[in-house]
């Protein structure tokens, strides 16, 4: 889906930055969000709907994670988290687009607020939540929180994508961000993203 020529370019200048912008993350509800999360770190989902999903989105994730098997845990791990059993779900696609803008799917990234990794989480949840904060560019503690956070977001805002998108990012009342997400969506979107509105009908 085209985008504005304005858009695209500060698109394009967050996507090669290499760190995103989620710099709050500060609510106080979060920690009991976050602990129950971790609680539950294990997460299944079915065999054949997630080997359908992976082979639609491993292609157009290979060409910026070029280790088969960091692109594959990274697949895992947000097809996982956004099919969550008992949790509210989140579309995968989405997931995808907001990675692509906080980290570029670098899971080293770090921002100028000191955000870490692949969702670009704030270093003070691992020490809040006994964890060491190493674990943060590890893929699968990484996406289990920031998806954690999202879907409380996501709930915050009556599944208001935009709103929601811009609370993750610290800037409430701001299209900056989402519209920067929203955009990305377009391209990650898949089968499974049905059901939550499409990006163009997020906008």
């Amino acid at each position: 889906m085209p985008c504005l020529a304005a858009l695209c370019v500060a698109a394009a200048g967050l996507l090669s930055s290499g760190a995103g912008v989620a710099d709050q993350q500060r609510d106080p509800e979060l920690k009991a969000v976050l602990e129950r999360a971790i609680a539950q770190a294990e997460c299944f989902t079915d065999h054949y709907d997630s080997a359908v999903w992976y082979t639609l989105m491993e292609p157009r994730l290979r060409p910026i994670v070029k280790e088969k098997s960091e692109r594959l845990d990274i697949l895992r791990q947000v097809y996982c988290e956004t099919h969550r059993a008992g949790e509210a779900r989140l579309p995968p696609g989405l997931v995808m687009a907001l990675i692509a803008v906080e980290s570029r799917f670098d899971r080293w990234a770090v921002s100028s607020a000191g955000a870490v990794g692949l969702m670009q989480v704030m270093p003070f949840w691992p020490e809040r939540l006994g964890m060491r904060r190493y674990e943060l560019v590890h893929v699968a503690p990484n996406i289990h929180m920031g998806c954690a956070i999202l879907r409380f977001y996501m709930g915050y805002e009556h599944n208001d994508v935009r709103k929601a998108l811009a609370r993750y990012n610290g800037s409430p009342g701001k299209r900056n961000y989402p519209d920067l997400v929203l955009t990305q969506w377009t391209r990650w979107a898949g089968a499974d993203d049905l059901g939550f509105g499409t990006p163009a009908a997020a906008r």
